[in-house]
């Protein structure tokens, strides 16, 4: 796994401002972080050119979309084989109703998130995305019915 590169206070600063609001003038950000706007560029350029900043979205309102269904899918695999893992994360990539594939350790060998439009959405996902994948030995889901806190900023690091 590479190492991800060395980013300073500022850099973290630009981050959360970025995550706050991705729409943001240079100018603007320049401001939010007290940098003047050549200096704040450029730091964003590197961010940009080294990974750190992986892309621009629009957060979207799944409900509103058609997708009023959050469900998190715990899959354990029926082998833990080299082949059987890679075939799994292969299939999963291919599968639009999954927005993320956490591999975890513990019971489970994978969690999923995933949205559906409804409950036959859900059960024809499981049985014609999932089931024929062909290396799970079990799945267990659960509904989400609220949602406390969602965020795509992360907290501040420590001093």
């Amino acid at each position: 796994m590479p190492t991800a590169p060395k980013i300073d206070a500022t850099d973290r600063k630009i981050i959360r401002a970025l995550q706050k609001d991705g729409r943001m003038t240079n100018l603007e950000l320049a401001e939010t972080v007290n940098l003047s706007p050549s200096p704040c560029l450029r730091r964003l350029r590197n961010l940009e050119q080294s990974g750190v900043i992986k892309g621009y979205t629009a957060q979207a309102d799944a409900k509103a979309y058609g997708f009023p269904i959050t469900v998190f899918v715990r899959v354990t695999l029926n082998a833990h084989t080299g082949e059987t893992v890679r075939r799994f994360e292969a299939e999963i990539l291919n599968i639009p109703e999954v927005m993320e594939c956490f591999v975890m350790t513990g019971a489970a060998d994978f969690f999923l998130r995933v949205v559906v439009s409804d409950l036959e959405d859900y059960e024809r996902f499981v049985r014609q995305r999932l089931h024929e994948i062909g290396c799970i030995s079990s799945i267990d889901t659960s509904f989400v019915y609220g949602i406390v806190k969602q965020t795509n900023v992360f907290p501040d690091l420590p001093a």
